[in-house]
């Protein structure tokens, strides 16, 4: 990797860490509100690829299937605001100095090219679409257990579980309806 100028940062997401100046490296933990937001995203995110979806079949079932599919990643949405307004101080505090806004900038492109948007799905199919809703939940699972990793333990890391939760719940039910599907 080539040493950055003065006046570039590179950011490496894996590890966390920025690089600024020469060899200085500033390396940063992401807090429990930071994750929320991200949780929300990708809610907003899987109703719209429900809504989308329901759009796409013709079968009158699975268009009201998918619907609520939508409807309940609206509600899980709400959940997370829930749960991110009962944060406390500490847990919503910022881990790094950040005049720019950048940690954020970062998270919410994440969120938005993580999970739904990356797949080439065929909408038509409702065997297809619930097979590309598990395969997505499973993501953000996994997703969100490295974010875990990446949250301490007095800045909410406790408070992932219950988005980790929430997602596995939805696995549990798209599941089932494929085992339904014909």
């Amino acid at each position: 990797m080539q040493t950055p100028t003065a006046t570039e940062k590179t950011v490496v997401p894996v590890t966390q860490r920025f690089f600024l100046k020469g060899n200085i490296t500033m390396s940063f933990d992401f807090n429990a509100d930071d994750i929320f937001e991200m949780a929300e995203q990708l809610e907003r995110n899987g109703a719209k690829f429900y809504r989308d979806a329901s759009e796409n079949v013709s079968d009158p079932q699975s268009k009201k299937f998918l619907i609520q599919l939508s409807q309940m990643e609206e509600q899980h949405e709400k959940t997370y605001q829930a749960m991110r307004a009962g944060l406390n101080e500490k847990e919503k505090a910022a881990t790094v100095f950040d005049p720019e806004h950048e940690a954020v900038l970062y998270l919410r492109a994440l969120a938005d090219t993580r999970v739904f948007f990356q797949k080439t799905i065929d909408l038509k199919s409702m065997k297809e679409i619930l097979k590309a809703a598990i395969e997505a939940e499973k993501d953000s699972i996994v997703f969100y257990l490295g974010m875990k990793e990446v949250v301490p333990e007095g800045l909410g890391k406790n408070r992932i579980d219950g988005i980790i939760k929430e997602e596995m719940g939805h696995i549990r039910l798209l599941s089932k309806e494929l085992v339904a599907a014909k």
